[in-house]
């Protein structure tokens, strides 16, 4: 395992570890505690900006400024409130971690464990709170955290595989010099919280020379008219979601080029490691990357389904908030509007599946001796999107005929993603695969290719789309 993770790809991805006492605690931490980390930082983020400038762009923090409370309190309510969440986080994890009873997790590397966690969504939360006072919306407040985010994973990356000093530069480069269940160094968690302090000083100071629905960054006017792209609700959806798209669209690119760069060391790691291959299982005439190859088609469907649903599930967090009125009173319909969001989720679930691909392609060049066959690989997952088609059209119906029931085809897509990811590990039932999409595509080159299966995914998902344009004509609107 060490000798798989010892090549530059997987550090740039994962962080430096402990390659050469590779224990299980080692191994852990390097596999995972950079990309849990980031996750807390993103929780983070989404937090503060909910309860800072979301909550001042819908009014409620006008109601509370109107009673007697200082300036500065709901700014210091809310990072209270994070100190508690992600100290709560940190012990859960630590003990959690530690109550496991494996050998090499200790209790203080489990507590370290915790606690980088808790630090690093304490640091991006800071973040979060300081672009609440410079920009003058929500959207803006999260848009600029996570552009710092990825800034900071990026100059980690750079660092880690290069020039180490690169790597202090980053809060997330702190977390592998931390070196949990290795030294056990607790001087990152002290760096971060510090300058999680100076973040939290920096957004009160901000907070008290700023004005209500204001932020110190000058908001750019636009153009006095629009473009006739932008007027149509088309260009209007990709206006709105541009940013979170081309966001997306960079993470699938990654997600598919961090899978290549580990295709050329596969057989020898899937050999070692028991719980992969049982994931994977054997098939006569069909080498281990092959299949591997087949399985990373299917995660990389279900991952490229997700910015689509978004898309289109945006439509009805603008219903909910009132921004929809104002177009249909306008010489838009509403099957226009929806017809908007539905070009736009289409289009982009092809667009992830594809760069996904191209990076698993691209990296795979490299990383392999004879390299890999675009046509072929782009065809495996060309064989996917179908299924996407229903799970998208899953999200446009129930958009336009069952808005409340919105988040039930996230939880079926989270099935889909259990139950073939990792169906044959927990040995479920065959027969399990067949209530979701994505079990009825054959997975090439395993698997022959069938038309038919795929024909009628599109009838179902064609079938959906059109019993929502139906539905949202016919529903009423939501009031804000």
């Amino acid at each position: 395992m060490a000798v798989t993770m010892a090549n530059p790809a997987m550090t740039a991805m994962l962080g430096t570890g402990d390659l050469d006492h590779y224990t299980v605690g080692a191994m852990t931490a390097h596999q995972m505690l950079l990309l849990t980390s980031i996750v807390a930082g993103l929780m983070g983020i989404l937090l503060v900006a909910r309860h800072t400038r979301g909550d001042e762009e819908e009014g409620r923090l006008e109601l509370i400024r109107s009673l007697p409370v200082g300036r500065l309190s709901w700014l210091n309510a809310t990072l209270i409130v994070q100190m508690g969440v992600f100290t709560l986080l940190a012990l859960a994890t630590g003990f959690g971690l530690a109550m496991l009873s494996i050998e090499s997790i200790d209790r203080e590397g489990s507590l370290l464990y915790g606690a980088v966690i808790g630090a690093t969504g304490l640091v991006f939360a800071g973040v979060a709170a300081l672009f609440a006072q410079l920009s003058d919306s929500s959207r803006g407040t999260v848009g600029y955290s996570i552009a710092i985010l990825m800034i900071a994973y990026l100059v980690r990356a750079v660092g880690d595989v290069g020039n180490a000093t690169l790597s202090w530069l980053s809060p997330l480069g702190w977390v592998s010099k931390a070196e949990v269940y290795s030294a056990n160094h607790w001087g990152p968690v002290g760096l971060m919280s510090a300058l999680a302090l100076l973040l939290f000083i920096a957004a009160n100071g901000l907070n008290a020379i700023r004005d209500l629905d204001k932020g110190l960054l000058p908001s750019t006017s636009g153009k006095t008219r629009a473009s006739r792209f932008l007027q149509s609700p088309v260009g209007l959806v990709l206006r709105l979601q541009r940013t979170g798209l081309l966001v997306w669209a960079i993470g699938m690119y990654a997600l598919g080029a961090s899978y290549g760069s580990i295709l050329g060391d596969l057989e020898t790691f899937l050999q070692n490691n028991e719980m992969l291959s049982q994931m994977i299982g054997e098939i006569k005439g069909v080498t281990l990357t092959e299949q591997f190859i087949a399985m990373l088609m299917t995660v990389i469907a279900l991952g490229a389904t997700i910015p689509p649903m978004m898309a289109v599930n945006r439509l009805h967090g603008e219903e909910k908030k009132g921004r929809i009125e104002p177009l249909l009173v306008r010489a838009v319909s509403r099957s226009r509007l929806l017809g908007g969001y539905v070009v736009v989720g289409l289009l982009s679930g092809l667009l992830m599946n594809a760069l996904a691909t191209l990076g698993l392609w691209s990296a795979g060049q490299v990383s392999t001796a004879d390299g890999l066959r675009l046509g072929a690989i782009y065809g495996a997952a060309l064989a996917y999107y179908p299924a996407m088609l229903v799970m998208i059209g899953l999200s446009i119906f129930f958009v336009g005929c069952l808005p409340k029931l919105i988040s039930l085809n996230w939880l079926y897509l989270l099935y889909s993603f259990i139950i073939l990811y990792m169906g044959d590990l927990l040995q479920v039932p065959h027969w399990m695969e067949w209530i979701t999409p994505f079990g009825f595509v054959p997975r090439i080159p395993m698997d022959d290719a069938a038309f038919l299966p795929l024909f009628l995914l599109v009838v179902i998902a064609s079938a959906l789309i059109v019993a929502s344009f139906v539905g949202f004509r016919r529903r009423d609107i939501e009031a804000p």
